[in-house]
């Protein structure tokens, strides 16, 4: 295969996405005949600063080449680590072509602006001739058992709460709910207390409310979130950014803490599996990932791969919400399945919630349908490519697969066929990373359990 120019190996393709191009091999088969410099950097909040050294072609010949690979590297390396601003060396027409995709009316505008909204700084792109030094602060995060606890975890297509004791389950609801179509912030609200109120009741007291939801907080507060997407600005402000702050207080004056799914997600594979150096993947609604570094504690990165690529194919899905195509939301959620249903000939309701087409595609799996068996097949085609990829950034030693998609039978095949693809295509990856599977119960409500961990008590 061939694209921009470059000659691709792909030997593992998904059955019901021919037309796939893993962006790590073309990104590997790029650098293997690049040698000028390119540096970027991404800064962040705090003076938080990640930094990547690379190369490009620099020659007439792979110049389309060379704008995608800086391009997709810039995007990848926002979503992963976040951003406000962009430093480039090395090259000017590669810092010409980011700048110009990240101006108003640019191919990247809505990358700025959510970048500029997250951080409260005006975007920015600048040339350098050197690149700030590398500068994180990585924190330690939950763990903390003691007392009675709530943990609530915010999906899109469903809520999940905890109520636990001394670090024990007593208590666990999954309730489904329509967050992300719902305009009335009170309906979020409401949802939200609710389930601390069912949790509560099954405890003695509360001392304790740790929330795990998708989105971006900074001191328990929303600063950005897809689940309260149809809201409208002025009821975000009003009632949005401090919701899970007033759901608490209808509970009681206790400690809380709000963190991003993602890093929740990574929080539980380290608490259940008892290791550090874990990437968690939850694949629901959209991709929400986290990562615990070697030492036990999250890196502060912003962790959204659902909008980071992992497709080259110019055919590629679109996202509703980015406009951008490739991206791991298609890939690595419940989107992923109902894209590749058609493809394996299954038909679904056309007026069914995303989340009931899951269920019908998870349906026919457990009833041993074929078709159903290759569209997971092909998700796990997807994820090996895609830890391919994600190593490059994390150089995580444990994967845990997390969310409605990995549940049942369809999460076993997804697993089986990504260790396939690895031990095929990437043996000495395949050597070093353990992707796992936490038992059914974990993989549905895990994630509120290790939520309940986050708040220190006094």
């Amino acid at each position: 295969m061939e694209f921009l120019g470059i000659d691709l190996d792909i030997k593992n393709s998904p059955e019901l996405d021919p037309g796939y191009i893993p962006l790590h091999k073309f990104n590997s088969a790029f650098l293997a005949g690049a040698h000028k410099s390119l540096g970027v950097a991404v800064e962040r909040a705090g003076g938080e600063i990640a930094v990547k050294n690379t190369f490009i072609r620099g020659t007439d010949e792979f110049s389309a080449a060379d704008r995608y690979y800086a391009g997709r590297l810039v995007k990848s390396m926002l979503w992963l680590y976040g951003g406000w601003k962009v430093y480039i060396s090395g090259d000017r027409g590669i810092y010409e072509a980011i700048r110009a995709d990240y101006a108003p009316g640019g191919a990247r505008e809505f990358d700025a602006d959510f970048m500029s909204g997250v951080y409260e700084r005006p975007f920015e792109v600048v040339y350098c001739d050197e690149l700030p030094a590398e500068h994180s602060r990585p924190q330690a995060i939950g763990r903390h058992l003691e007392g009675c606890r709530i943990g609530f975890d915010a999906g899109g297509s469903d809520r999940k709460v905890s109520a636990v004791v001394a670090g024990e389950r007593v208590f666990s609801e999954e309730v489904v709910w329509f967050p992300k179509t719902t305009e009335d912030p009170d309906y979020h609200f409401e949802g939200i207390v609710s389930a601390l109120r069912s949790a509560a009741a099954h405890m003695p007291r509360v001392d304790a409310i740790g929330v795990s939801s998708a989105g971006i907080y900074i001191d328990n507060r929303t600063m950005v979130a897809s689940l309260f997407l149809k809201v409208p600005r002025d009821k975000f402000e009003e009632k949005v950014k401090d919701i899970y702050i007033r759901a608490a207080r209808e509970i009681g004056d206790v400690p809380l803490t709000v963190a991003n799914d993602g890093d929740v997600t990574a929080l539980a594979g380290a608490m259940s599996l008892g290791e550090n150096n874990i990437l968690g993947i939850a694949m629901g609604t959209s991709e929400a990932v986290g990562y615990v570094d070697a030492n036990g504690n999250i890196t502060g990165w912003l962790n959204e791969l659902a909008f980071m690529p992992v497709d080259a194919s110019p055919s590629a899905m679109a996202d509703e919400w980015s406009g951008d195509i490739g991206c791991g939301v298609k890939y690595f959620s419940q989107d992923a399945v109902i894209k590749l249903a058609p493809a394996a000939g299954i038909e679904l309701d056309a007026d069914a919630s995303p989340a009931e087409k899951l269920k019908a595609v998870q349906a026919l799996m457990e009833s041993g349908s074929e078709a159903a068996a290759a569209v997971y097949r092909s998700i796990g085609v997807y994820l090996a490519h895609a830890l391919a990829l994600y190593d490059g950034y994390y150089g995580f030693r444990y994967v845990l697969l997390l969310g409605r998609v990995m549940s049942g039978r369809g999460g076993d095949i997804v697993l089986e066929k990504c260790k396939e693809v690895l031990a095929d295509e990437y043996p000495q990856l395949a050597s070093r990373i353990v992707p796992t599977l936490p038992d059914e119960k974990f993989r549905r409500v895990g994630q509120s359990a290790a939520a309940a961990s986050l708040p220190e008590i006094g």
